[in-house]
């Protein structure tokens, strides 16, 4: 078995006794990139040479017998979203190509404290506006398992290296489902925290009251020992939560007597594929087999999430990306004549379809006279959707549902009928709007060999809840020890 194939937490067992060295697995990491990076496209910028002098000081830490953080050695890929000092960041889009940022994001601070090895960044939808990895400016990531296949998105990119072993760790950020979707296609673990678990400080703003950064991995116990480094209060982030952040690997233990998982009736609707449906009930089972209670739940207002969301995060979306003018920083046109003309150029030329659709829709959905009727009325309908669950959660300790109605679709199926891709994020988009954490893990595969995505979602602040039935549900199964045979 080659390095690259190992998870994070068995590298750094070994990393640590000094059986191997972070400078052979990173080069380990880097020799798989060179082999299937063409085919899969999961990279926008990598950076091996400082990743290699980062591997070399921290083997130097190691042989010395210094202390050393708890992902020493560890190569980690980061969503193009994610600000690092002096790297490229562009959200995948024209106006931001070769834009340098001048700051760390706090994940990465963090991630640099427990001496991991950046690797490079991840290709993404762009701005993270999508659920296929189409959108991005520098072209669509492809799914390991099925090359003519989408990888998910908006964090397709993260998900497709952690499948093809590009990388032994990920981070990405969900919106609407953005870690958890393509998670789900391409048959890895994703986790969201709870929103203000994680703090969102460098993370470039896509919809502020949604976006949540988490991990994409190859198991449960690599995401909680990811969590265990990113989590935790920001003071630079007003939306970050002072909390006691628990140990996250603690929650991983055996057995699930006691545990209530609710399953509710309008997850398993019209329009969900036989094949999930059958792989999902096929897990309710074997959790059932393992000691655990399962429950019905009702979440009433589910129907009303896809809508919801698309005037929420478009609204917020149309805010944030005002920013983006060719004034400050970013692309700017040179065919203007005067300032207004400038304005309008640099951002008819500098955006993609994507997010001048979502622009326009927020627009007017925060346009006077139309307020009202949709964007107040769709944070009414939000504050329901969070009603919902914590209704829900005084029967059940963790809800059940699939993570995609579908499994992987084919590359440009539905890249000309925008509500037939957002209905991709149809179970994912509500436990954003009621900020609560979520996790994506395989349950299974379709005829064709494309994985399918089991969701957990859990209760604010409970990632170990949804941690310890997913260890379980992992530990009692072998589809995450299956993967992709991407030919060299």
């Amino acid at each position: 078995m080659e390095l690259y194939e190992l998870k994070a937490h068995e590298l750094v067992d070994k990393l640590k006794k000094r059986e191997i060295s972070s400078g052979e697995l990173t080069k380990s990491v880097f020799l798989r990139i060179e082999e299937v990076e063409d085919k899969i496209h999961s990279f926008v910028t990598l950076d091996k040479e400082q990743a290699l002098k980062n591997a070399e000081a921290i083997d130097k830490k190691i042989k010395k017998g210094n202390s050393v953080g708890a992902l020493a050695g560890i190569p980690v890929a980061i969503k193009d979203n994610i600000c690092i000092k002096g790297v490229r960041t562009t959200c995948s889009s024209k106006i931001l190509e070769n834009f340098i940022a001048p700051y760390n994001a706090t994940v990465i601070e963090k991630l640099r404290a427990s001496d991991a090895v950046f690797i490079g960044k991840t290709n993404m939808d762009e701005f993270a506006m999508g659920s296929s990895c189409e959108t991005s400016f520098f072209g669509e990531t492809r799914n390991p398992w099925d090359l003519d296949t989408i990888p998910g998105g908006s964090s397709g990119g993260s998900a497709a290296a952690v499948a093809s072993d590009e990388t032994i760790l990920a981070l990405g950020s969900d919106t609407g489902g953005s870690i958890r979707q393509p998670a789900s296609c391409c048959g890895v673990v994703g986790l969201k925290p709870t929103y203000g678990a994680v703090s969102r400080f460098g993370l470039v703003a896509f919809a502020s009251s949604l976006d949540q950064i988490g991990p994409l991995t190859k198991d449960v116990k690599d995401a909680a020992l990811l969590m265990n480094v990113i989590a935790g209060h920001d003071k630079k982030d007003s939306t970050s939560v002072d909390y006691k952040v628990p140990d996250f690997t603690d929650s991983l233990k055996d057995g699930l007597k006691g545990v209530k998982i609710g399953i509710p009736k309008e997850c398993f609707i019209e329009g969900l594929d036989k094949e999930v449906e059958s792989h999902v009930k096929g897990a309710m089972k074997v959790l059932e087999q393992m000691g655990a209670t399962l429950v019905d739940i009702s979440l009433p207002h589910t129907e009303y999430g896809i809508a919801v969301y698309y005037i929420i995060a478009p609204s917020e979306a149309s805010a944030n990306l005002a920013r983006y003018d060719g004034v400050k920083y970013g692309y700017r046109s040179d065919k203007a004549k005067d300032l207004l003309e400038s304005y309008k150029k640099t951002r008819s030329e500098g955006f993609g379809q994507e997010v001048k659709r979502r622009i326009m829709i927020g627009t007017y959905a925060l346009s006077s006279g139309y307020y009202d009727a949709y964007y107040l009325k769709a944070l009414k309908v939000r504050t329901l959707i969070k009603k919902d669950f914590d209704d829900a959660f005084k029967k059940a300790d963790v809800i059940l549902t699939p993570t995609a109605p579908t499994a992987a679709f084919k590359i440009g199926e539905k890249t000309e009928d925008p509500l037939q891709m957002y209905l991709s994020d149809i179970f994912t988009i509500t436990a954003n709007l009621a900020g609560i954490p979520g996790i994506s893990l395989p349950c299974g595969f379709n005829k064709k060999g494309l994985p399918i995505g089991l969701q957990l979602l859990g209760k604010h602040f409970c990632e170990e809840d949804i941690l310890r039935v997913a260890y379980n549900y992992e530990k009692n199964t072998d589809w995450h020890k299956k993967s992709p045979k991407v030919k060299k």
